[in-house]
This record gives structure tokens, C-alpha cells and sequence, in this order.
């Protein structure tokens, strides 16, 4: 049986993946850091490169990049990177690899620093979900002034592949932006959890 509910344009029906992923976890709030933070690697990573693609390897990744715990990843050696290039599971990239680890040392001052992860990226979007209302995936933007200021900063902290426009995929991926088509359950049911 297909299932004709209206759901998003880009999570086809017919990869279980993709639409567990949009159903289950797209565009829902984020608040915990190291969970934001986390995502923002896989978004790194994703660069170039589809997003069924880390999907598909996610899991592999977060055994291989220690849980993405960034203090483990901030000690990472180049000895340690030349064990995660040999993993044919992760996106071997040693630019990409080498960026997590400077984005886990980046963290870590800001949290050093005193400064919540979480809170910092949140306030780009005044604190709550930017709800929009795209009748198709297709009119949504791929990069916005809040979220070119926010890659900005980033770099400006050291951060690494954390352009304007992965910053907006995440912001989508983690409910800082509600980007769900109105016609899809999902609009509502993101934008009632704040």
C-alpha cells in the first residue's frame, strides 16, 4: 500500500531511511549542546556529498568519532586520523576529519569560556523556531543574512565547514527553522513543540 499522506517532497516514500529520518527527527527543536553540536559535524561532513549518504553511514561515524565526545575528539592524533581514514564506513576526507577535531577544541573554549552551545546558536533565531510556511521544499532558501552571520562567527571562533548554507541545512535539520511544507503533518506537529 502507498502511503499518500502529503508529507515533504524531498523524504520519498519509498526510502524508509530518508522518511524515518524526516518523520522522527527533521526540523524538530534541538536544546541539548552536544547534541547540536553533533549535528553540525554530520552537516560538516555532508558537505558536497548527499544527506542520505550520511544517513546511511551515520551510525559508523559516531562509533568511529568516539560518540563524538569532544573532549576524546580535541586529543585526537594524526596517528588517530590515519586509523579513521583505513574506515571505509565514514566519509574519509582528511580535511573534513581534521575540521571536527578543531570544531571539538572550538567547543570546548567556548564552553571553557563559560558560553552554552546551545544558547549561542539559538539566539541567531531569537531564542525560538523561525516558522515558515513553503508550499514546496523547493522555496525554501538555502542560506539566510542570520545564518550568514552565524557562519561568521563560527569561523571566527575556528570553526571549520560551517558555511552559510550547511548552517541553514542544520538549522532546518535541528528546529531552529521549521521548513516542513504546510501540507505535511510534520508543519504542526515541529512547530507545537518549541
Amino acid at each position: 500500500m502507498i502511503d499518500e499522506t502529503p508529507y515533504c517532497g524531498w523524504a520519498p516514500v519509498s526510502d524508509r531511511l530518508y522518511r524515518d529520518y524526516h518523520d522522527e527527527e527533521w526540523g524538530v527543536p534541538e536544546r541539548d549542546p552536544r547534541a547540536l553540536w553533533e549535528k553540525l559535524q554530520l552537516d560538516g561532513m555532508q558537505a558536497g556529498l548527499s544527506w542520505i549518504t550520511i544517513l546511511r553511514k551515520r551510525e559508523t561515524i559516531r562509533e568511529e568519532f568516539d560518540g563524538f565526545d569532544p573532549e576524546q575528539l580535541a586529543r585526537w592524533t594524526p596517528k588517530r586520523v590515519d586509523r579513521a581514514m583505513k574506515n571505509p564506513g565514514i566519509i574519509r576526507s582528511a580535511k573534513k576529519i581534521e575540521a571536527v577535531i578543531g570544531n571539538a577544541q572550538a567547543y570546548l573554549s567556548m564552553m571553557e569560556g563559560g558560553e552554552d552551545f546551545s544558547d549561542y546558536c539559538w539566539s541567531f533565531v531569537g531564542g525560538k523556531p523561525i516558522v515558515n510556511r513553503w508550499r514546496n521544499f523547493r522555496e525554501a532558501p538555502t542560506f539566510t543574512p542570520w545564518s550568514d552571520a552565524m557562519s561568521k562567527d563560527l569561523k571566527k571562533r575556528g570553526f571549520k565547514f560551517v558555511g552559510p548554507t550547511i548552517v541553514y541545512a542544520w538549522a532546518q535539520a535541528v528546529g531552529m527553522v521549521n521548513d516542513h511544507e504546510v501540507s505535511c503533518p510534520r508543519h504542526r506537529e515541529v512547530r507545537e513543540r518549541k
